[in-house]
């Protein structure tokens, strides 16, 4: 009888050879433009059955239904691209600082109000990458003694920063306000394991869209349950911001919630503004104290003056800031896609996961095999 971990290898082995390279020509294409609604792939040929690859020097013009690029701000020309090549003539690539050192410019400031304002919060602070904003403020916010009630399909870098933080963690069923109320009435009457005295913070992780099953939280009841139990509420927009409501300001403006009714409001720049990062929203005494503990903000090099100039020029044409209404006509181009494309995939039968609003559009396979 074979070892578990030859057992494994075994497995492992045979999707290689016989799932895997068959369809190699599928999968880790070279890309060789900006992710825009069409893509150049690079041209690749195979004569040992797509165990190697020589390439012609050719490419090839496809549709690209995986990008989230949702507004189409990731190009190489055109306003946004003109502010950030402006940006490295002034400012140079990059601040090679810590922003409490020497890392902290004029246009730093200026995101961090636009942010704000964009999200309807009375401060926010930036980062320079989306995963740490999540995996290394979570631990700033709460500790031992606390406790983090998470769903149970959040994203990685939340899970990783509830871990780091040190606080109990609790899971719910996914976008089910039963399991979440229960959780929060028992952790409420019975409180701390063995000691039972109160917990010093109760904090509810969730997303605005989660990005593999393309569901949008329940926010109005969560933020039900969450004045009801006294919670605090931490609320990820990594895919919703700039993707979701009529305004283009996530989950708050698509349900009509009043953002006050969220504690801390997080997105990243990655998606629907073409750019890099991630930002913190919430009350200014908040901010402050992430500002004054987090090792993303204390020591780690800040956001480089072109992707700063890149969020603002795109975040300005979202809100109309620049005169035109092309930010409007993006916001409900996309709306109007994920529509259409969710109804005419589900009248060729297949299965779709998510909410119809979703710009994430999960499509079962069952048998990838068969995708050649």
């Amino acid at each position: 009888m074979l070892e578990p971990k030859k057992v494994q290898n075994y497995r492992i082995s045979f999707y290689t050879r016989n799932m895997y390279t068959r369809v190699r020509d599928c999968f880790n294409r070279p890309i060789c433009s900006v992710p825009g609604a069409e893509i150049e792939l690079l041209d690749r040929k195979s004569h040992d059955y797509n165990w190697t690859f020589r390439y012609p020097g050719t490419t090839t013009k496809a549709l690209n239904l995986a990008s989230y690029n949702y507004l189409g701000f990731a190009e190489n020309s055109g306003p946004c691209a003109e502010a950030a090549e402006q940006a490295v003539r002034r400012y140079g690539l990059a601040a090679c600082s810590a922003r409490n050192e020497y890392g902290t410019l004029t246009i730093h400031q200026e995101l961090e109000a636009l942010v704000a304002r964009f999200v309807g919060k009375p401060a926010a602070v930036v980062f320079g990458m989306g995963f740490a904003t999540n995996a290394g403020n979570i631990p700033t916010l709460v500790g031992k003694g606390s406790l983090i009630i998470s769903d149970e399909l959040n994203h990685t870098s939340l899970i990783l920063g509830a871990r780091l933080s040190g606080a109990k963690i609790k899971v719910f069923k996914h976008n089910d306000m039963e399991s979440l109320e229960k959780i929060l009435r028992e952790s409420v009457t019975q409180g701390q394991p063995r000691t039972h005295r109160a917990w010093k913070k109760i904090l509810i992780l969730v997303e605005g869209v989660y990005s593999m099953e393309g569901s949008i939280v329940r926010l109005p009841e969560v933020v039900a349950l969450k004045k009801k139990y006294k919670a605090y509420l931490f609320l990820d927009e990594a895919h919703s911001i700039g993707a979701l409501g009529p305004n283009g300001r996530g989950v708050t403006d698509f349900f009509g919630v009043d953002p006050a009714d969220v504690d801390i409001m997080m997105g990243t720049f990655t998606k629907s503004f073409g750019a890099a990062g991630g930002y913190i929203a919430a009350s200014e005494k908040i901010i402050n104290h992430i500002k004054g503990r987090s090792h993303s903000a204390t020591y780690a090099s800040f956001m480089s003056p072109p992707v700063v100039m890149q969020i603002i020029s795109s975040m300005k044409i979202i809100m109309g800031e620049d005169g035109t209404d092309k930010g409007k006509r993006r916001i409900t181009a996309l709306a109007q896609n994920c529509k259409y494309f969710r109804t005419r995939v589900k009248q060729h039968g297949y299965i779709v996961y998510g909410h119809d609003a979703s710009p994430v559009v999960p499509i079962l396979l069952y048998l990838p095999s068969k995708t050649v």
